[in-house]
């Protein structure tokens, strides 16, 4: 069966876009089959970046290792029983249309909640969920008190999070393995830094996650985007001499990478 990754969190501009094209398209250059979906079915952010990647290797006659994307199917709803929602049938169908072929199928969740989301989170083997390393981010996982130092109740997130660990102990399924991504980290240590991190130790052991670092917030995402590029790609394309921030960006990816710990997967770029 195929390694389900799942990037999910319940708010925009947490990156998780661009997380989940790098670990796919990482993956993808590590040998690996990998699959691909987005259930943002509005903004499409991820789809979008794989299309732009597709549109630009072809205009520039390149081959470069991919992940490949998929759309979700469409469903004959006269063909659903009574109280069956039609989204599950199409990501359930999604899923099993991909495993015979995919190494790992990676599905990038929306920043809002949704059927869709929901259904998603409970197929995770592995869930990223990158966070801005701010207490407005923070609010998503738990609430603190004023000064940020007491845990005071779990959020709607987390608890969502809860309800498909229960699902999938109760079809027998391996726990999730829930991945903290502090992502578009500043450059400067600041007291809110410190606290926040403090605060995610506190609440890993609390509520069951891990922490793993993310991408410092660099305009070098930005510029990868239009082009559906990611770091790994920059010397295929003839960029010999990387600039420091890139180089720190890959060792990023990599850290990231090591720390996710996916099965059969040695990280060797």
């Amino acid at each position: 069966m195929s390694h389900i990754i799942v990037v999910g969190n319940e708010k925009g501009g947490a990156g998780k876009s661009t997380v989940s094209m790098h670990v796919a398209t990482a993956l993808a250059r590590l040998g690996v089959k990998v699959a691909t979906m987005d259930l943002d079915l509005r903004q499409k952010t991820l789809g979008r970046y794989m299309a732009n990647r597709a549109a630009y290797l072809e205009k520039e006659g390149l081959d470069l290792p991919s992940p490949k994307h998929h759309e979700l199917p469409e469903i004959d709803q006269s063909s659903l029983g009574p109280g069956e929602n039609v989204n599950d049938h199409r990501l359930s169908m999604a899923v099993a249309e991909l495993e015979p072929d995919a190494d790992f199928i990676l599905i990038d969740c929306p920043g809002s909640h949704t059927r869709l989301s929901q259904v998603a989170h409970s197929l995770a083997d592995t869930l990223i969920t990158p966070l801005n390393d701010s207490f407005v981010d923070f609010d998503l996982l738990a609430h603190v008190d004023s000064e940020g130092q007491n845990i005071t109740g779990p959020s709607v997130y987390s608890e969502m999070v809860w309800n498909a660990r229960q699902l999938r102990a109760q079809a027998g399924l391996e726990p999730i393995d829930w991945v903290v991504v502090r992502n578009r980290l500043g450059a400067q240590q600041m007291v809110n830094k410190q606290k926040m991190e403090k605060a995610l130790d506190k609440l890993a052991r609390r509520i069951g996650f891990r922490v793993a670092p993310g991408f410092n917030e660099r305009v070098i995402f930005r510029e990868l985007f239009p082009r559906g590029l990611t770091l790994l790609d920059l010397r295929d394309i003839g960029v010999k001499n990387l600039n420091i921030s890139n180089i720190a960006a890959r060792q990023e990816l990599r850290d990231l990478m090591k720390a996710l710990n996916l099965p059969g997967v040695e990280v060797t770029f």
